[in-house]
């Protein structure tokens, strides 16, 4: 009996020393990537979190970010799904039942969590496929069920500075335009609790025709084709999905398990625009191109009464605004 405990000690710090090196890599890869998701607008923002079927559930799906808050939110290895942001949302007391919706973006769950539901259309999406394909990680932003608000993507860590091959096409992608005051008038969406247009409607949803939803002899490559409607997102952000089939300009790649993200609602927001109250859009702001541009939430928005100063904000916000500048940048 001595003899086997004595045995047994000597052999537990190889087993352990094995176990060490075999499994805490294994432990690491379980975070395939971090997503700090950071609001920039002058208002309150709900992000939505979907995961995909058959991937691992995140840590929440949905929750409330204050102007010029952050909150990381870690996706393990293989994670797919998709984040949006949700506006002008509030508890209704008409029922005495406090049932939680929002004007744009809402999951239909009646709570901050969107437990399982996704956004009903029209909603900025960001798309991700981790460790995909090729051990990289695929990510989007697509406006093919409409707008709602300013996003951007910026990839984190060391890939996304890395020129190699295996790095795939590693760069931020987004929208950083405020469309809703350029939206075309018969995709435009109002709301009860503001005068300006609060999202855009794609062309699918508002028509439903199979020439703009891509179905039926539609639902291929060669004869869904860009409309006038698509072309309309495409001009204004053309690193975003405008239809079904535009992945040549709209699909990014970074390498998996090295690259981080940043999501952030409302990037690089103008110190010169004033608060009005109301969607960004009604603030009186500058026409390019006849195309009505906002590069963030410096001003009002919905459930807005004033602008968040920078010394407001975290050191996260404070951070990832830095980057988003670069970012930016590298879109426009």
């Amino acid at each position: 009996m001595a003899a086997a405990h004595h045995l047994s000690s000597s052999v537990l710090p190889m087993v352990a020393a094995v176990v060490f090196v075999f499994l805490v890599p294994r432990l690491r890869g379980a975070r395939a990537a971090t997503f700090t998701i950071t609001n920039n607008c002058g208002y309150t923002v709900w992000p939505g979190l979907l995961s995909s079927a058959g991937s691992a559930p995140l840590s929440t799906t949905g929750f409330a970010l204050a102007p010029g808050a952050s909150q990381a939110v870690p996706a393990p290895s293989g994670w797919s799904g998709r984040m949006w942001g949700r506006t002008l949302c509030a508890a209704s007391s008409a029922d005495g039942a406090g049932k939680f919706a929002c004007a744009t973006g809402d999951c239909g769950s009646g709570d901050v969590q969107c437990n399982g539901g996704g956004a009903a259309p029209p909603a900025t999406l960001a798309e991700f496929t981790l460790d995909g394909s090729g051990g990289l990680d695929f990510f989007d932003v697509s406006l093919v069920d409409g707008y709602n608000l300013p996003m951007l993507v910026t990839p984190l860590g060391a890939s996304a500075s890395s020129s190699a091959p295996s790095s795939g096409k590693c760069a931020a992608t987004g929208c950083v335009a405020e469309l809703n005051g350029a939206c075309p008038a018969d995709l435009r969406v109002a709301s009860t609790t503001s005068a300006s247009p609060v999202a855009c409607r794609s062309a699918c949803e508002a028509f439903g025709s199979a020439e703009y939803c891509c179905s039926g002899a539609y639902g291929n490559p060669n004869t869904c084709r860009p409309s006038a409607y698509s072309q309309f997102f495409k001009s204004a952000c053309p690193r975003a999905y405008s239809y079904a089939y535009d992945d040549s300009t709209s699909t990014f790649t970074c390498a998996a398990g090295a690259t981080d993200y940043s999501i952030t609602f409302c990037p690089a927001a103008p110190t010169s625009v004033k608060s009005s109250g109301q969607n960004p859009q009604a603030a009186g702001l500058q026409q390019l191109n006849d195309t009505m541009i906002y590069f963030g939430g410096g001003g009002g928005g919905p459930n807005s009464s004033g602008a968040t100063t920078a010394s407001s904000r975290s050191p996260m916000a404070a951070a990832a605004a830095a980057l988003v500048a670069v970012a930016v940048a590298a879109l426009l």
